[in-house]
């Protein structure tokens, strides 16, 4: 298992594989997202979260996900364009990912390693969220309903220490 978030790469919408690497020093937050899910607008709080605290350190990764009710079938290209057209979506999108089961990323598999739910480790549902603090250590787990407004204290309290 490897030793921390940045030994991963992902491959971003527009098809390059991203080293997460880049994001050393900052604090991340890992969604798995759905655009035709009830919580689907989480993406405005996301996105005003992220404009809100990019430069003190915050990146937001988005991993659409169409495992939960076949809520995200579009391609890449139809993925990119619905997140910035109905949400003006401008933190890193990823390449649509599987998030549990044997052909889970391994950046979820370790995320899940490191955090399980309260009810087991797999993700249950669209816009499962994942903070990671800037050494790329996970800290905390939020549930698909927790609102990204919700997230502020802890955000705050990573980016003080």
């Amino acid at each position: 298992m490897e030793s921390n978030f940045y030994q991963f790469t992902a491959r971003s919408l527009q098809g390059k594989d991203i080293s997460m690497d880049i994001y050393k020093g900052k604090v991340l937050l890992a969604v798995n997202t759905a655009s035709n899910c009830g919580l689907t607008p989480q993406y405005e709080g996301l996105e005003n979260l992220f404009r809100k605290y990019k430069d003190g350190g915050l990146v937001i990764l988005g991993f659409p996900c169409n495992q939960f009710g076949n809520q995200e079938p579009g391609s890449d290209k139809e993925i990119s364009e619905g997140c910035l057209i109905n949400y003006g979506v401008s933190f890193p999108m990823f390449s649509k990912i599987e998030v549990n089961g044997n052909n889970a990323h391994p950046i979820y598999k370790y995320l899940k390693t490191k955090l399980p739910g309260t009810l087991g480790k797999n993700i249950k549902w669209n816009f499962t969220k994942f903070l990671i603090d800037s050494d790329g250590n996970p800290v905390k787990r939020f549930s698909p309903t927790t609102i990204p407004e919700k997230l502020i204290k802890d955000i705050e309290k990573l980016l003080k220490s």
